[in-house]
């Protein structure tokens, strides 16, 4: 293949994961329009949101396969073509119900892409370098895509509706798929058996867990539906591992695992993703709840962020080729620990440039950890095995950011109840004020006609404020202790051991 005929196909490569990225990110700026457009309940909404991370992440395994089976350029093409008509199908719907279904039917398209698009990647860049520095812009261009959709998707919101985060992609999707079909090589398929026992305990099982974690938070943990799902979820998995350890073609090589650097780079992915998305998730709340910054200034506030994730992720490319993977993502973990932590530290009323330091750290962090997680992973495997190993890399990134969203989200609302319910009482008011107050806060029922008194107000922000720091931090002290224990995970053999060839590739 020519170096022009590699370049068309990274370009086509990076704008597709591109816009399946920033589809993941920028429907959440848009929610309150659709909710008021669509006269939408909370509950609606939520699924509008969700329901693309529910298919996306349940399907993902069973993408890569797929793509193993029928050949990754074929069900890549298959994957876009049923994104952007997903798309469309969401920008044209007229109610709740069919909103709720294109997002997933786009979640579907999302899982077939995904996993194809990294295998297609190590089939054009053959040498080693050259294929460090595709994948570092790969990764940064993805990982623009999840920072920047907030940033765009405020001012065309404001601008031309709800609908317009949607109709971007149609014509982004079908100049992809006209470039994948002219530039992308045909890769022949493998013959492989349909996994379908392990297809479908993997798909129910995720499916059940992202269910239970997407609900839990709105519902309560103890909520007899998310009891069963999570308990329905424990069941299948345990059953999917069973079969995987049986299998003789698995969808997921679960004894690879024992390889301790396919280990520590996993975990890295899916930690980073549950610190920074599910503290992210967050922060428009502080900006646009309690200082009262609109969407569109909202959403450039992580411009700092965005622009750095863009220089830092082709830089780490070029340091995982220099020296290993384990500095640039250690270092990358690390300074995201940094970031989350020091943005605690600051008022809700602190000037902009005065934090806008860790939003710097916290965008050079995530560049770092993106490329030589896939590096690392593609470098322990078969060509054989890479659909199997993308899925699974965007498998965990993606429970990461549910997993984090959930579990730091219950961690800020246990809090921001606390918190507000003894300031209430200070006040000479109900505290049952204050479960309406969470939940109007947190996005989980509607703002009363009348505006709350002064003071209430006050408490409801300080409350909140000191209720997100406590989250932030959290996802800090996670970072932190996984930045520790990758170090270990990844650091290099004895120099007295002899070599010995990694298991991950099939050698004797």
């Amino acid at each position: 293949m020519t170096a022009r005929r590699k370049r068309q196909a990274l370009a086509t490569l990076c704008v597709t994961m591109f816009m399946a990225m920033l589809d993941n990110v920028i429907v959440n700026i848009a929610l309150p329009r659709i909710g008021r457009d669509l006269d939408a309940g909370i509950s609606g909404l939520q699924w509008v949101a969700e329901g693309y991370s529910l298919v996306y992440a349940a399907l993902l395994l069973t993408g890569g396969t797929l793509g193993d089976r029928y050949g990754r350029t074929r069900v890549f093409r298959l994957g876009l073509a049923l994104f952007t008509l997903g798309s469309a199908a969401a920008a044209l719907a007229g109610g709740t119900g069919a909103l709720v279904a294109a997002r997933m039917l786009q979640g579907v398209g999302a899982a077939l892409l995904t996993p194809g698009s990294l295998a297609i990647l190590r089939e054009v860049f053959t040498d080693e370098r050259e294929r460090a520095r595709a994948i570092g812009l790969w990764s940064g261009v993805s990982a623009l895509g999840l920072s920047i959709g907030p940033v765009v998707g405020g001012p065309m919101v404001d601008a031309f509706g709800w609908a317009s985060v949607f109709w971007i992609n149609v014509p982004v999707g079908a100049v992809g798929l006209l470039l994948a079909h002219r530039v992308l090589p045909e890769i022949a398929p493998r013959a492989r058996r349909i996994d379908l026992p392990g297809l479908l305990l993997s798909a129910g099982g995720l499916g059940a867990l992202v269910y239970a974690l997407v609900e839990g938070p709105g519902r309560g943990w103890t909520d007899a539906r998310v009891l069963g799902c999570g308990a329905a979820a424990a069941v299948l998995l345990a059953l999917f591992a069973a079969v995987e350890l049986r299998s003789a073609e698995p969808m997921v090589e679960l004894r690879l695992f024992r390889d301790r650097v396919l280990a520590g780079a996993l975990l890295s992915g899916l930690t980073v993703s549950f610190g920074m998305f599910g503290a992210m998730f967050f922060l428009p709340l502080m900006l646009q709840g309690v200082m009262h910054w609109t969407p569109t200034d909202a959403g450039y506030a992580g411009l700092p962020l965005s622009g750095v994730i863009m220089f830092a992720a082709p830089l780490s490319g070029r340091l995982a080729t220099r020296y290993g993977v384990r500095p640039p993502l250690v270092l990358g973990i690390a300074l995201c620990a940094a970031g989350l932590g020091g943005l605690s530290l600051y008022p809700a009323h602190a000037h902009y440039w005065s934090y806008a330091w860790t939003l710097v750290l916290l965008g050079f962090g995530m560049g770092l950890t993106f490329t030589p997680v896939s590096i690392a992973v593609l470098g322990r495997v078969a060509p054989a095995q890479t659909g199997m190993a993308s899925a699974t890399i965007n498998t965990l990134r993606e429970l990461g950011g549910v997993l984090g969203i959930a579990v730091l989200g219950a961690v800020l609302t246990a809090r921001l109840t606390g918190s507000l319910t003894t300031a209430l009482h200070r006040l000479g008011l109900p505290a049952d004020g204050a479960a309406h107050a969470v939940a109007t806060l947190t996005g989980r029922a509607t703002a009363t006609a009348t505006p709350a008194p002064a003071p209430v107000r006050a408490a409801v922000d300080a409350s909140f404020v000191d209720a997100l720091h406590l989250a932030l931090r959290c996802g800090s002290a996670t970072l932190a202790v996984t930045a520790a224990l990758v170090a270990v995970l990844l650091r290099p053999a004895p120099a007295a051991t002899p070599a010995r060839a990694p298991v991950l590739t099939g050698a004797a």
